[in-house]
């Protein structure tokens, strides 16, 4: 299915995204196939034109898992039109540069509510330290967490599964996200939760506990904190 983006409005997204090379860019069709770029993404593949990645997925252009993971991502974002956001992974910057980025992919829709496309960029994670110093189990136990939202998943949990000390998780998460563990988890539960309000037909009980929340008290009770408004009428705003 071709994807129906005004031409004009793309050229102007590149043009934007040209001028910041911390960002990679791009907009892709129902495929996966890249049909717009900036030219930090060219440069990071090492690449020479934006032409050499046009009508291309990530394997394409970028062999294992660094090709393989984000075409995943694609198929997943396209196939259940839920967005990716804030995913932090890291990336390769030719030729021998490893970079942490977080992720975001957005579904883009037709006037039929049809998947037709995505459009996303990666953004540098600028801290003080080398890359190698952010630990691989950090980025897993992040994905685990994301992927669960388990009840379970504390500060000291996400701290034995990173195998970081509390004190140098919470140095890590504060310059990431600008946020305290605690603070993190909450936010990542509310905000999986203000998605499946929007977009799932579970009672607000059942998205509590998917959530990881243990009653339906202790949900509302976050969740009012994080947005000034009940589970119950935020639904019923959307």
């Amino acid at each position: 299915m071709p994807l129906h983006v005004p031409q004009v409005e793309v050229a102007l997204l590149e043009r934007l995204f040209d001028r910041s090379p911390d960002v990679a860019f791009f907009v892709k069709d129902a495929a996966g196939r890249y049909v717009a770029v900036n030219e930090s993404l060219v440069e990071r593949h090492g690449l020479k034109s934006k032409s050499q990645v046009i009508g291309k997925c990530p394997r394409d252009i970028c062999p294992g898992d660094f090709g393989r993971i984000p075409t995943e991502q694609d198929e997943r974002v396209l196939r259940t039109g839920r967005p990716l956001v804030d995913h932090l992974e890291m990336q390769w910057h030719r030729p021998h540069d490893p970079v942490w980025c977080l992720t975001t992919k957005l579904p883009m829709l037709d006037a039929n509510g049809a998947v037709v496309g995505l459009i996303g960029f990666s953004r540098d994670v600028r801290v003080t330290v080398e890359p190698h110093e952010i630990p691989k189990n950090f980025a897993r136990a992040l994905e685990e967490f994301e992927q669960s939202l388990s009840s379970e998943v504390t500060p000291a949990w996400l701290a034995r599964r990173s195998k970081l000390s509390s004190q140098r998780l919470a140095r890590l998460t504060k310059r990431l996200f600008g946020l305290t563990p605690s603070q993190f988890i909450t936010k990542s539960r509310i905000a999986a939760a203000s998605r499946m309000l929007r977009d799932a037909d579970q009672s607000v009980a059942e998205i509590a506990h998917a959530c990881g929340f243990y009653d339906h008290s202790a949900f509302t009770r976050a969740f009012r904190s994080a947005t000034s408004t009940t589970p119950s009428e935020f639904r019923t705003q959307l």
